[in-house]
């Protein structure tokens, strides 16, 4: 906290702590001066004389006696009486401060969502009890939204899995209970089951490898490859998809760019945005990958022809478990951890990963910083 931060405040106790003293001070002199003076004298004598049925010198006699005799003692009563007011009215008013600070810190730990006010010599006080309420509100959140997420990944664990695994059972059922099979049925049955449980080997280990990324400090493995190479070894594996669905994939690349990079996350990175764009095409269409140096980056893109992405979708995309058909079958359409790990993988390198989707196009910018 910043020595300025409190002046008005301390500048306030000192006014109020000044003009009280000037008050103290003015009261005991003004009564001294009017309690032995002749009025006062006069007062007290016509009293007694009323009261206690006195002549005037017995009555005069014994107002010297309590008064003018015990005078010392009189005004160190006195100032211990106005001592004590004015010690009660200032703790009073300056307690006033710790009033609000406790009101404040139990609006800070209570559900109200209303902003915490304090008096406008505490308002450094009031700022950081806000700041620290809308951090625990924030807090709370992410805790409402972590568990959120972890049921989230429940469903979808148990959804994504559950396909799968009912297929090899239900095959391998069949196979059991049949006790003549043609050769035929049984190599197409045992084949089914066989895909299926790869499905299912493939699931397990996203699973395990978003695990990994987000528990574990990665240490990436860093050398310098030729993307363009890089580019056309993955659009070469991934022919066979490409003709299913009668796509050309066309690379528009220098043929001397040189990243430095971990090779193999890269890869990875560039396989998923490829088979998103195969998954997501039109049939017929063509499959767009550019790659252009700028300044210190290279910029890559991936573009597709597809339905248009809604902005709502596009801005949860690199979200964990999230798929742009929550009805997809994860035959084609995975668990949602492609490119929320290639999101990770891009940030691990310092760059960054964008998309944008318009007019039925779809495009993956990513920036990747040269060295």
């Amino acid at each position: 906290m910043k020595n300025n931060d409190f002046k008005a405040f301390r500048t306030k106790i000192f006014l109020r702590s000044v003009i009280m003293l000037i008050i103290s001070v003015l009261t005991v002199y003004f009564v001294y001066m009017y309690m032995f003076k002749d009025r006062f004298a006069n007062y007290m004598v016509d009293f007694f004389q009323n009261f206690f049925h006195m002549d005037y010198a017995e009555a005069y006699s014994l107002f010297g006696q309590i008064f003018r005799n015990n005078r010392t003692m009189l005004i160190l009563i006195f100032l211990a009486i106005v001592f004590l007011l004015v010690f009660y009215t200032y703790l009073k008013w300056f307690t006033k401060y710790f009033e609000e600070i406790n009101n404040g810190v139990d609006s800070l730990i209570s559900e109200n969502a209303g902003e915490i006010s304090l008096s406008p010599e505490l308002f450094p006080m009031e700022r950081k009890l806000n700041t620290a309420k809308h951090t625990i509100e924030k807090q709370k959140n992410d805790i409402l939204t972590a568990e959120q997420r972890k049921n989230d990944l429940i469903m979808y664990l148990a959804h994504d899995l559950k396909t799968p695994l009912a297929s090899v059972i239900g095959y391998l059922n069949l196979l059991h209970d049949e006790d003549q099979i043609s050769d035929e049925l049984r190599e197409k049955y045992l084949s089914i089951s066989l895909n299926k449980a790869e499905r299912l080997e493939d699931l397990i280990n996203e699973f395990f490898e978003i695990s990994k990324y987000n528990l574990t400090k990665i240490t990436l493995q860093y050398s310098r490859i030729n993307l363009k190479r890089m580019l056309e070894m993955i659009v070469y594996e991934f022919q066979p998809m490409l003709k299913e669905k009668n796509l050309t994939c066309r690379i528009d690349a220098p043929d001397d760019i040189m990243i430095r990079c971990d090779a193999d996350k890269i890869q990875r990175v560039f396989d998923n945005l490829l088979r998103n764009a195969v998954i997501y095409s039109y049939e017929g269409t063509d499959i767009d990958i550019l790659a252009a140096a700028q300044n210190e980056n290279i910029l890559i893109k991936f573009a597709n022809r597809g339905d248009t992405i809604p902005k709502e979708k596009l801005e949860r995309i690199f979200e964990q478990f999230y798929r742009l058909d929550s009805s997809r079958s994860t035959e084609s359409g995975g668990a949602g951890l492609g490119l929320a790990i290639a999101k990770q993988i891009i940030e691990l390198h310092g760059g960054t990963i964008t998309a944008k989707s318009d007019n039925e196009e779809t495009e993956f910018d990513v920036m990747i910083p040269v060295s």
